[in-house]
């Protein structure tokens, strides 16, 4: 069975950090020796919380959330458990006419993770064609009203999103710009250390493949392996800016190069390198 191999919160600048990965049902994660062989995805939850105590829920993406499910899943993971949950697909990939109907069915579904304290975010990942535009920014303005209730983070692929004006905006709505480590396309969203809601630094990994990275086929945009020293640098970078410790009330990491369990093995690195940059502390925040 998986094994706590780091402490689960760490402190870097005065900021308790959270490490975990995008999704945690994976049967290949059974091949890669995460899980035990013969594991049923009903009980994935509960050993992935053994050595996690953060995770990004993807399945919201795909469908909608429901209160039941959530209910449920708060009964087989522990008090120090959190969760992020991704936006349905129906609000940012394909956006439906009846969005806003949609919104106010998200907000119902996840009010169980809201009500006991542990969603940290709900990412609204959106895809490269959504690019900057007068529609789109109307839309997001919407939409953010919309959600306004819960804790949000917005993720952009496109590199015309990366502008002040973008940044001043999720400020003044509280909104956290998501940090993100992807392949150097030209036009990718860059990575940069911004940040735009104290309440939460928020850095995802999608891998560096460059080469697959618009196949088209997850299998292959997502199978990466970031190396130590490539997980050191965003270490030293995250020591190295205040902004995204100090000045922050809680960071979190979410590998999503799943692909053969890779993301299991860098989030246990990354925890273990930043144990041994800081040390480990008590999960709590700062008042």
């Amino acid at each position: 069975m998986p094994l706590k191999m780091c402490s689960a919160t760490h402190d870097i600048n005065g900021c308790p950090f959270l490490i975990g990965t995008s999704g945690f049902s994976y049967q290949e994660w059974i091949d890669s020796g995460f899980y035990p062989k013969k594991t049923k995805s009903a009980h994935m939850l509960e050993l992935y919380s053994r050595s996690f105590s953060l995770v990004e829920l993807n399945y919201t993406w795909y469908q909608m959330v429901r209160a039941e499910a959530m209910e449920r899943m708060l009964t087989r993971v522990g008090d120090d458990f959190y969760c992020t949950a991704k936006l349905t697909r129906t609000m940012t990939h394909d956006i439906a006419d009846n969005w806003p109907a949609q919104a106010e069915l998200y907000s119902r579904g996840i009010a169980p993770l809201m009500s006991s304290g542990r969603l940290l975010a709900v990412l609204i990942q959106f895809p490269p064609s959504f690019r900057r535009t007068t529609g789109n920014r109307q839309y997001l303005a919407r939409l953010f009203d919309r959600l306004q209730k819960l804790p949000l983070a917005v993720e952009f692929r496109h590199r015309s999103w990366a502008r002040e004006r973008v940044y001043s905006g999720l400020r003044d709505r509280g909104v956290t710009m998501v940090t993100v480590d992807a392949p150097a396309l030209p036009d990718l969203f860059p990575a940069l250390d911004i940040i735009t809601n104290p309440s939460l630094f928020y850095l995802r990994l999608h891998g560096r493949n460059g080469r697959d990275w618009y196949c088209g086929t997850m299998q292959k945009q997502f199978n990466y392996c970031y190396s130590e020293q490539e997980l050191r640098g965003w270490v030293e970078r995250i020591q190295n800016n205040p902004a995204m410790g100090s000045r922050c009330r809680r960071g979190i990491i979410v590998f999503n190069n799943h692909v053969a369990g890779q993301a299991v093995n860098n989030g246990r690195t990354m925890a273990c390198l930043l144990e041994q940059q800081a040390g480990p502390m008590a999960g709590t925040e700062k008042e």
